[in-house]
């Protein structure tokens, strides 16, 4: 198994999503594009997966690889490998899929409960949890959803928490990869964001990490796992 990975930010963790693919012995090129490397070939990898970054889904004049990544995960969709894009990477998928990229209207930040739909209830993935589960959130905008796509999970704050295009193409606005580690280190590099995102939060971080954050780490992992099982 192989598996082609973007990272669209220069901090970027693959946790739970990492392990679940370690624990398959996958095969992992990682991509850089915003150091002026090349995106992967279409399609190449058996599987692609998009991770977040501070840009937005819309920043092609600061990145103007997006554009590119946004086919590329659409190329991979079509040839019915399975795609999973996180925060900013579901912000391109729903963007490659005709959907509006909306700007600063959904800030959310911390261990927030997701509830899923109908459809997530029944969804091979998204089955992997309970009906609302608490899971780590980090960003302001948030997206129509996708002509075709299917609903899967919705938030007080982003009504479109995750959808599916077709067999195995997956957007998830929630960081479900982030678990306890990952958080730590946000805080620890970039406390001046977290302060601005949630005043007060750094204190309250020990406590949460250990109530909803602990419980999030296995929400998150199950739902790995779960993507993972896709891959031929």
């Amino acid at each position: 198994m192989r598996v082609a990975i973007v990272e669209n930010t220069r901090i970027t963790h693959h946790g739970q999503v990492g392990v679940a693919l370690h624990e398959r012995a996958a095969l992992i090129d990682q991509h850089r594009p915003w150091t002026g490397q090349p995106l992967p070939a279409i399609p190449q990898a058996d599987a692609l997966v998009v991770f977040g970054g501070e840009q937005s889904a819309t920043d092609d004049h600061t990145h103007p690889y997006l554009p590119a990544l946004a086919r590329l995960m659409q190329a991979y969709a079509m040839a019915d490998k399975p795609v999973l894009g996180i925060c900013l990477g579901a912000q391109l998928l729903a963007r490659a899929y005709g959907a509006e990229n909306h700007l600063g209207t959904a800030p959310e930040f911390g261990w927030t409960d997701v509830t899923l739909t109908k459809a997530g209830r029944a969804d091979p993935v998204l089955s992997a949890v309970t009906d609302t589960f608490p899971i780590f959130q980090w960003h302001s905008d948030t997206f129509t959803l996708p002509q075709g796509a299917v609903h899967l999970a919705t938030s007080a704050s982003a009504r479109h928490q995750a959808f599916r295009i077709g067999r195995a193409t997956y957007g998830t606005q929630f960081h479900f990869e982030a678990n306890r580690p990952m958080v730590a280190d946000w805080l620890a590099r970039f406390p001046e964001l977290v302060d601005k995102m949630s005043p007060g939060w750094t204190s309250r971080h020990a406590d949460l990490a250990a109530t909803v954050g602990h419980q999030a780490d296995a929400h998150g992992l199950a739902l790995a796992r779960a993507w993972v099982k896709l891959i031929d």
